[in-house]
């Protein structure tokens, strides 16, 4: 089954590992915020006591299980670069990889938020005028992002050009 989401000839490259810090930092910020609630909430309420232990055992069970699924996640992003086209992986459980020939690329986009550039990351997104080979590449480190959207872009026009 690896072989159908392997390219032919060619490494997979990762994203940075910042990818999965920055995603569990939103997770670790939304789990204190639903226990500052749950306390507030308890608090106006006059609630007994066990009903804001369950809500609080409940977000530290979720939580926990979102921090493994996000670095299960992040782990299976993955590109690699080709003579006439791109290969973007992703998914643990349900796969996807999406190719996308150099020739058919229109532009190419970097994005980085402002959490995106505390942690030095970046996500570059491909467009082509079919939405289904239009893909992105999160959580690549700032200097790969660019390197990456010029060589996309020249490799694109180059590729344009010769049709």
């Amino acid at each position: 089954m690896d072989d159908l989401f392997a390219p032919p000839d060619n490494d997979w490259q990762p994203v940075a590992p910042a990818l999965a810090r920055l995603r569990r930092t939103v997770l670790v910020g939304v789990a204190m915020l639903v226990v500052c609630a749950t306390v507030v909430v308890g608090l106006l309420l006059s609630l007994p006591g066990w009903s804001w232990t369950t809500v609080l055992v409940l977000t530290l069970v979720l939580t926990a299980f979102g921090w493994w699924v996000i670095g299960r996640n992040a782990r299976w992003w993955g590109y690699a670069e080709r003579d006439e086209d791109l290969y973007i992986k992703h998914g643990a459980l349900f796969r996807t990889l999406v190719v996308v020939p150099y020739g058919r690329m229109q532009y190419v986009d970097v994005h980085a938020g402002p959490l995106e550039q505390a942690f030095k990351v970046a996500s570059v997104h491909l467009h082509t005028a079919s939405p289904g080979t239009s893909a992105r590449i999160p959580g690549l480190p700032a200097a790969e992002a660019a390197r990456l959207r010029d060589r996309l872009t020249s490799l694109g026009q180059a590729q344009a050009a010769g049709l």
